[in-house]
């Protein structure tokens, strides 16, 4: 009896409905699979920061990681919802001379809830590109301000300039997919403009020389590389708005080859370059070659996805050890070379292969000069823009910690907390002063702080 009325109940159910619910049609099936693509690719998006917390905190020291983990969860929540309050509407609303939206804050009149979801998580992965360049020196409270700073008055302006529609660089025609300049640059300079204000960390540089200053955990960071690896695939992928099988394929295909080509490039580059293959800059090379296809994953051919790949990976090592070396530069995680030079290389390669007007396809140099004014209006109006915030910021709160909580670590300095138990143990032996053994104490402290000799070999974002 119990299994005949089981089977009589999906028809009661049936039979309950009311008489006006109508069978789906072709256009309501679409509309539904486009929506999950989208909010698949969202949450591929948002997995990412995953990565970031992952990598940044693999390739820092122990005694910072729990204040990297904080910056990151603070990064998308804050961002998240300044994003709806503001942030949304200046990209998207209705224009005001090409230059930031004017309507459509707190969603106001905004149906496109899904898009909204999608745009945000991009939005927070602007702005956590910071927190690695910046890591092990800066207070988290300086932080918050400038990810608040970043999100009402840097990245949206920046997106509606080239994603709106109506934005003056979209009208030139300049071509950003998903966002090699709009979300990686924008991140890089802003990460470069904090980091000059920061100055570098104890001990990275002593005279002419360039200390290395590893991180605690590179199979953590290399986790973290697999972790982005797979969320681009909805960065890229689902920045097509829609299921559309035969943009679709394309998109995920140049993004393969062409991470794949960079970590190759890179791997092979530093065996030839410094004599063996160096893990942590090929890891970098993931990275690189992700967003150096960022811009032009839907216009580019798959042969010219691994082209432009190819060229992240040198880009890449050579980027790291310029910006390290030479400019003298304190990036922890290399984020500026990853996000700032493969982002420019990736947003110029449109002008070069792009099927529909690159240089290559018999199209002349055009597309190429004005993707090259959309990287220098963007360039300037970052650095600009986060200058002034952060002399502000600086000017009302310190950014940068004392030379003793630096020492001690952020974890405990600024959160008065650990992330591993030994490091607890350490700390309180050296601050209650009965430590047995100096050289675990402030002299390892110190040791750990000018650790090295030589050019810095690696660095991940």
């Amino acid at each position: 009896m119990k299994k005949k009325m089981l089977s009589i109940f999906p028809l009661l159910l049936f039979a309950a409905m009311p008489a006006y619910a109508q069978a789906p049609t072709v256009e309501s099936i679409e509309l539904s699979v486009n929506l999950v693509w989208v909010m698949l690719g969202a949450i591929l998006v948002f997995f990412m920061h995953a990565g970031f917390t992952l990598v940044e905190t693999g390739f820092t020291r122990a005694k910072n990681s729990l204040n990297i983990i904080m910056k990151n969860f603070l990064t998308i929540s804050i961002v998240s919802i300044l994003y709806y309050l503001v942030g949304f509407g200046l990209m998207f609303g209705d224009s005001a001379g090409g230059m930031f939206g004017t309507n459509g804050f707190f969603l106001s009149g905004r149906e496109d809830i899904d898009f909204f979801v999608f745009q945000a998580m991009f939005a927070a992965t602007s702005i956590t590109i910071i927190s690695g360049a910046v890591a092990e020196r800066i207070r988290i409270m300086s932080y918050i301000m400038i990810a608040v700073a970043m999100s009402i008055i840097v990245y949206p302006i920046i997106g509606h300039w080239v994603w709106s529609g109506d934005g003056w660089l979209a009208q030139l025609g300049f071509t950003d997919f998903a966002g090699s300049t709009v979300v990686h640059l924008t991140g890089a300079i802003a990460a470069l403009t904090v980091v000059i204000f920061l100055g570098p960390r104890i001990g990275k540089y002593t005279g002419k020389k360039v200390n290395v200053i590893p991180g605690h955990n590179i199979p953590l960071g290399a986790l973290g590389v697999f972790v982005l690896w797979l969320g681009w695939f909805g960065f890229n992928g689902a920045s097509t708005l829609a299921a559309d099988t035969s943009l679709v394929p394309h998109v995920i295909a140049t993004t393969l080859l062409s991470t794949s080509a960079a970590f190759v490039t890179s791997a092979v580059y530093t065996k030839i370059r410094f004599g063996k293959i160096d893990p942590s800059i090929s890891l970098n090379g993931v990275l690189g070659g992700l967003v150096g296809i960022t811009a032009g994953a839907a216009d580019i051919s798959i042969l010219g996805s691994i082209i432009v790949g190819f060229v992240s990976g040198i880009l890449l090592v050579e980027g790291v050890r310029f910006l390290d070396a030479k400019v003298r530069v304190d990036d922890p995680v290399g984020a500026i070379a990853v996000h700032g030079i493969c982002g420019i290389w990736g947003t110029l390669a449109i002008g070069l292969f792009s099927t529909a007007s690159g240089l290559f396809y018999g199209y002349g140099a055009s597309q190429l000069g004005v993707q090259a004014i959309g990287v220098l209006a963007v360039i300037s109006y970052t650095f600009l823009i986060v200058s002034v915030a952060t002399i502000l910021i600086n000017f009302i709160h310190p950014i940068r910690v004392s030379s003793e909580d630096e020492i001690a670590g952020l974890d405990y300095s600024e959160h008065g907390s650990y992330a591993y138990e030994w490091s607890q143990t350490l700390l309180e032996r050296v601050i209650n002063g009965n430590d047995e053994k100096p050289e675990h104490g402030l002299g390892l402290a110190d040791r750990l702080n000018n650790l090295g000799h030589g050019v810095v070999k690696s660095k991940t974002s």
